[in-house]
C-alpha cells in the first residue's frame, strides 16, 4: 500500500483543491467585511462573507463549540478513509476522483477550523423567495467528490466473496 505514480494525480488533485479554496478565502477575507455582499448576477449570485462554526447548513452550528473538534476529528476519520481505500484500489477511476475531491474540500474545511476556529463561505446564491445556504470552493469539491464516489459505486461493484458462479 503505498502512492504509486498512478496514485499520486489524486494527490495532486486534493492539494490543487486546497489551494484553490484557500486563495478564494483569502480573497474574500482580504476584500470584504464580515456580511458584506458584492451582487454579481442581480436576483440569483451575490459574493459575501459569512462563517460557519457547524457544518453542511449550519448543522450543530449553535452548538457551543465541542462541535469544532468533532468536525477535525470526522474529517480526519474520512480523509484517511478515503485516502487508503484509494490505495487499495476499492474504487474505479471515478471514485477515486471523487475521494481526492471530498479529501481536498475536506482538508480546506479543516484549516479554515484551525486558523479561525470556524469555516469561511462566500458563494450565495438565492432568488426571489429561496436562499441556498453560502458555501465555499471545499463544500462544491466535497460534494462533486462525493457525487462521483456514488456514481462510481454504480459502474465499479467489487465482488465481496466467491462469485456466483463458483458458489454453485
Amino acid at each position: 500500500m503505498r502512492n504509486t505514480p498512478s496514485t499520486l494525480r489524486y494527490w495532486l488533485l486534493s492539494a490543487a483543491a486546497i489551494v484553490l479554496d484557500q486563495i478564494t478565502k483569502y480573497a474574500v477575507l482580504a476584500r470584504f467585511e464580515d456580511f458584506e455582499r458584492l451582487n454579481l448576477i442581480p436576483g440569483f449570485f451575490d459574493l459575501t462573507l459569512v462563517y460557519n462554526t457547524g457544518a453542511a447548513f449550519s448543522f450543530l452550528a449553535s452548538a457551543g463549540g465541542w462541535q469544532k473538534y468533532f468536525f477535525v476529528a470526522l474529517a480526519a476519520v474520512i480523509c484517511t478513509w478515503l485516502v487508503r481505500a484509494v490505495k487499495k484500489g476499492e474504487f474505479g477511476a471515478w471514485g477515486s476522483w471523487g475521494a481526492a475531491m471530498v479529501v481536498g474540500g475536506a482538508l480546506g474545511n479543516v484549516i479554515d477550523r484551525f486558523i479561525h476556529g470556524k469555516v469561511v463561505d462566500f458563494l450565495l446564491f438565492y432568488g426571489e423567495s429561496w436562499s441556498y445556504p453560502a458555501f465555499n470552493a471545499a463544500d462544491s469539491f466535497i460534494c462533486v467528490g462525493a457525487a462521483l464516489i456514488v456514481i462510481d459505486s454504480f459502474k465499479h461493484k467489487k465482488t465481496h466473496g466467491p462469485s456466483e458462479k463458483e458458489a454453485s
